[in-house]
């Protein structure tokens, strides 16, 4: 089976500039089909496990404790950049290791959550995590269990901005632009690559089932079942 880095279309990794950022990140708000099809099983179940994949979101918590369900939240983009869990390679070059990174995040225990909100996390997390974490989802979620992400089309560009989602309503999102605290001034996440079908099916082969939405805003949203 082809990896990731195999399958993956790398055309950004020439530009490393970076934009100022706004004092305070933009906000708008998107429709969301796969938000929709996961709230159908958010409406007719109580006490459900919810795996959100970002910072803490008082809106997401809201919505979800208001259904009776519990909310994890872990920031795993912001965890990704902790120099601990970097090793050098061959080159010498500071590289993530995905063992040390999953050692401390993620750390579950199996078949716990019924949801995942994974929202865009493979499109900005460094190549060499995607796949180890994606495995990790796979087992920390119940069979049947629901995974919710976005992947980027390439009309969106190398510089399409990193959102957090918050939930407003059951098939809308708030979307703000993602800033990452690291050792010196707030930086603007960049698009690591982009995922064909072929390449997200190849990502998610272990899961029973996927499906597809294609948003107008050059999101493919995927909803899939364990």
């Amino acid at each position: 089976m082809a990896s990731v880095a195999d399958n993956v279309m790398r055309f950004f990794r020439g530009s490393s500039d970076q934009t100022s950022a706004p004092t305070v990140p933009l906000k708008r708000n998107r429709r969301s089909s796969g938000m929709g099809e996961i709230s159908r099983l958010l409406n007719s179940e109580e006490s459900l496990r919810v795996l959100d994949l970002g910072s803490t979101s008082a809106n997401n918590i809201r919505f979800l404790t208001a259904k009776g369900h519990k909310n994890y939240s872990e920031d795993l983009l912001q965890a990704s950049l902790d120099p601990a869990f970097r090793v050098k390679d061959e080159t010498g070059k500071l590289v993530p290791d995905s063992k040390k990174f999953l050692d401390e995040n993620l750390t579950y225990a199996n078949g716990l959550f019924d949801v995942v909100l994974c929202w865009n996390l493979p499109d900005y997390m460094e190549e060499s995590l995607v796949k180890p974490t994606i495995d990790r989802l796979w087992s920390v979620m119940k069979p049947g269990g629901l995974l919710l992400v976005f992947f980027h089309t390439r009309d969106a560009g190398p510089d399409a901005p990193c959102y957090r989602f918050h939930i407003t309503d059951t098939d809308m999102l708030e979307t703000q632009e993602v800033r990452l605290t690291g050792t010196g001034d707030k930086q603007i996440p960049r698009l690591q690559r982009v995922f064909n079908n072929r390449n997200i099916e190849n990502l998610f082969r272990d899961f029973a089932s996927i499906k597809f939405f294609l948003a107008r805003d050059a999101i493919r949203e995927v909803l899939l079942v364990r």
